[in-house]
Formats: structure tokens, C-alpha cells, sequence
């Protein structure tokens, strides 16, 4: 942990961008997401990308590798759907330990070679724990506005197991990301505690939320300011924003945590806002443009992207960050 917080005192560091996008390159079918152990599973499988770090184990390496050579100092594991909740949708529950610990060992023995490589610039795996399919403070229901689909427990238990997989199989950070609820946040956040507590270790945590719309709130109706206020109490890394938006449209947000926290900030937008096909066309070069305006104002700690992203946007992004100083951190009492 000390490690990662004296680089974000020398430098910005760079984040990877989005698996999903790179994984949509190899245009896997139903057959490719099954594999030979899967090939009998009685649900359709075809969508599962967490699924891939056991069935196409070498594809999901081979991305990672990607972006460290595009100059990422950090990639996020393969296991945004990773809980028990969301892989429900396939009825595949029983695998989420195995999901999560593949993941994590999959990018660690990446990273660990790019380590080995250039020792001055570490490699680092963040554990992403996505934000699951449903929604602690929201009914589904609009006729039921009381109703709620999961409990904060559920979720809690849920978040411990993928917490412990991925801090067995080797991730150097968790990374809470993308959270549209904040109440789901807090229950991961609570259950890392629980597992940091029992195991008497320490681990880095980052934490992403994400802005919907132009109202500049979360689905769940929180503004930048009130969300930092909803996660403070938790010893964490860094915050920051990812997804839903470009680059352009956080700055707002991203200006009012970094006056207000002394975390370190983190941003990954997406490629621009998506198209009409629901694809990204923002270039590398434009995303990198509009990221340079955090950089000049001295807003972040940590960049990279999300959504459309590809390892040309990550290069240009990290050729960019070198000729910045980081946004300074607080110097604690």
C-alpha cells in the first residue's frame, strides 16, 4: 500500500480501459464463452465476459498485457459481474470464488512479467467489483416504491466473498467502481472492512462513482459533493468518477471532489457519449485533448478510460500524464 501512495506523491498513474470493449474484438460466440467445460451448461452463456477468464483464460491475459504495453501502471481485473448476485443471471453463483481468484491471478501473473521487465515502473491489479444488477435504496418497481430487489446484507456477503477472491488470487488494490448506488457501495465498502479486520491485513481501496446524466447526480440522486460525504468515513485511496460520461462532461464533478477530498482523485471516462448504435467514437487523440484539461487544472491522481476505450487511448493518455505533476495530496498529520 505505502508503494502505490509515494507514486501518487511522484506521478499521475495510469489506469487501463475497457476490457468489455477489447474482449468485443474477438467476437466470441456462444461455443467460445462455453469452452470444452462449460459446453453442456443448460443456460445460455453468451454475454458472461467474467466468464472468459475461465474459458478463454489466454485472451483475458492477453489484453491486460496490452495495456500495460500502451503504459498502464494499473489494470482492473476481469470480474465486474463477479457476485453471487449478478451471476445469478447465468445460475452460475457456485463459481464466484473461482471467477474472481482466476481473474486476479490471471492479471498478478501479467503484471508481475512487466514488473520483472522495468522494475523503476511497477505494474499493479486493482480487483474491480462492479456495482451489480440491482439496487439497495431503489424499488424496481415503480408501482412498489417500497419494495427493494436486494438487502444491504445480501449485498455485504456478497461483496465479502468476491473481496476475498480476488485479495486470494492476488489483486494489489479492490476497486469499488461504478456505483450508481451508493448504498451498494457502502455495503462493499463494509464488507472489504470485515475481510481486512478477520485477516489483520491492509489493501489499498479505490472507489469510482458514476454520473448519469446531465442533472450531474448518480441513478440513486446523489451530487458529486454528497457522494465524496457518502464514502469519507472509509479509509480509502482515492476516489473518483468513471463511466456514463466522456471526458469532457466530468470535469464539473471531478472539480468539486477534488476541492473537497484529500483522497487521491481518480478518473476513467468513457470514449465520449455513444452513438446511436450505442458505440464510441471519440479517438484517442480527442479523448486525450479533453483530458488534458485535468491535467491543467490539477484535478486527478489516477486516469485512464472506460467504455470505448481501447490501448490506443490508454497510450495516448499515458504519454500525456508524463509531462504533468500530480494533483497534490494532503500530507497526513
Amino acid at each position: 500500500m505505502s508503494r502505490i501512495e509515494e507514486l501518487l506523491k511522484e506521478r499521475i498513474l495510469v489506469l487501463d480501459g475497457a476490457m468489455g470493449t477489447m474482449l468485443q474484438r474477438y467476437k466470441f460466440e456462444e461455443e467460445d464463452f462455453r469452452g470444452e467445460r462449460f459446453k453442456d451448461w443448460e443456460h445460455p452463456l453468451k454475454g458472461n465476459n467474467d466468464l472468459l477468464s475461465l474459458s478463454q483464460p489466454e485472451a483475458i491475459a492477453e489484453v491486460h498485457r496490452k495495456y500495460f504495453e500502451a503504459g498502464a501502471d494499473i489494470v482492473e481485473t476481469n470480474t465486474f459481474s463477479g457476485t453471487t448476485i449478478a451471476m445469478a443471471d447465468y445460475h452460475m453463483e457456485d463459481l464466484v470464488y473461482e471467477l474472481n481468484y482466476e481473474s486476479a491471478r490471471i492479471a498478478k501473473e501479467v503484471a508481475n512479467e512487466f514488473t520483472q521487465q522495468e522494475p523503476h515502473k511497477p505494474r499493479f491489479v486493482a480487483g474491480s467489483m462492479g456495482p451489480t444488477n440491482k439496487t439497495a435504496s431503489m424499488s424496481p418497481d415503480v408501482n412498489d416504491p417500497g419494495f427493494r430487489a436486494v438487502s444491504f446484507d445480501e449485498l455485504r456477503i456478497a461483496y465479502k466473498q468476491q473481496a476475498e477472491a480476488l485479495i486470494d488470487g492476488g489483486a494489489d488494490i479492490l476497486l469499488v467502481e461504478t456505483i450508481f448506488d451508493t448504498l451498494n457501495a457502502k455495503a462493499a465498502l463494509f464488507a472489504i472492512e470485515e475481510v481486512k479486520d478477520e485477516r489483520g491485513i491492509e489493501i489499498p481501496i479505490m472507489v469510482s462513482g458514476t454520473i448519469t446524466d446531465a442533472s450531474g447526480r448518480t441513478l440513486s440522486g446523489q451530487t458529486a459533493q454528497a457522494f465524496l460525504i457518502s464514502i469519507s468515513h472509509i479509509p480509502i485511496l482515492s476516489v473518483g468518477f468513471n463511466c456514463a460520461l466522456g471526458a469532457k462532461q466530468l470535469v464539473p464533478h471531478l472539480e468539486v471532489i477534488s476541492a473537497k477530498s484529500d483522497f487521491a482523485v481518480s478518473a476513467h471516462p468513457n470514449a465520449g457519449l455513444p452513438n446511436a448504435f450505442g458505440e464510441y467514437d471519440e479517438t484517442p487523440e480527442q479523448m486525450r485533448d479533453q483530458i488534458e484539461e485535468y491535467l491543467e487544472k490539477g484535478l486527478v491522481n489516477i486516469v485512464g478510460g472506460c467504455c470505448g476505450t481501447t490501448p490506443e487511448h490508454i497510450q495516448a493518455i499515458a504519454d500525456l500524464v508524463k509531462k504533468y505533476e500530480p494533483r497534490k495530496l494532503a500530507v497526513p498529520a
